[in-house]
């Protein structure tokens, strides 16, 4: 394999890089557990090695993969997760559409109406994204005054309905499990920064185990690593 910018002066192949950072994004294990992976694989790779990988190359992996994303459903499903960040709660804002594929994430520090509408802003305007007909989300009472302002702003049309009930979200609800069962193990991030660059890789791994990228079915373990690799301009 040849190295591409993003992998030069490091001492590892860049297929062992990123078998390591798919191991970490896509399993519930810690980075010591990846660490006693690649000893049993005859590599000595120290864990605080594999976090600073998965630091690098999960942001990459996030924004290279955009563009070959399905294009989603114009039905959206939102919700919020609570996240664990240097002992204080954050909150990642999360969308699928009906049929439970992501559309975009963010972190924020509030759950608030300003927080809502930084995100869907910025859900607007992922590359994958589609300007919703319906906004299907539980009682939070920040989104109502967040899409009003985004119709104001004529970001979103008036034609755009927000139904606010909990029983329409059970996509989602189920989405938020693969998420939750990565974060545990960590138990907590130490800053904001790294708990937003590791999520990139959680969900960017979520969206090529649920098939959403061109070329790449579900399940397809080997088609997920060469995916990896094209994109972060590894050839062979």
């Amino acid at each position: 394999m040849s190295k591409s910018r993003l992998f030069k002066w490091r001492h590892y192949l860049p297929t062992i890089i990123l078998r390591c950072v798919r191991w970490y994004c896509r399993y519930a294990l810690s980075y010591r557990e990846v660490e006693e992976l690649t000893h049993e694989r005859g590599l000595r790779v120290d864990h605080s090695t594999v976090f600073r990988w998965v630091q690098t190359y999960a942001p990459q992996l996030d924004k290279r993969c955009r563009r070959y994303l399905r294009p989603p459903t114009d039905s959206w499903r939102v919700d919020e997760v609570y996240v664990k960040v240097k002992g204080e709660g954050r909150w990642l804002y999360r969308a699928v559409d009906k049929y439970g594929e992501t559309l975009d994430f963010l972190l924020t520090a509030k759950r608030d109406a300003q927080a809502a509408k930084r995100f869907f802003h910025k859900t607007l305007n992922a590359r994958n994204s589609t300007t919703p007909r319906v906004i299907n989300a539980d009682k939070h009472k920040a989104y109502p005054p967040a899409v009003a302002a985004l119709q104001e702003d004529k970001i979103l049309p008036q034609s755009v309905e927000l139904r606010q009930n909990k029983y329409l979200n059970n996509v989602i609800e189920q989405d938020h499990r693969f998420l939750q069962r990565l974060i545990k193990p960590g138990l907590g991030f130490k800053s904001f920064n790294t708990a937003r660059r590791t999520i990139k890789g959680y969900e960017v791994m979520h969206m090529l185990r649920k098939g959403q990228v061109v070329g790449v079915a579900k399940g397809e373990v080997q088609a997920q690593l060469n995916f990896m690799a094209q994109v972060l301009g590894v050839t062979a």
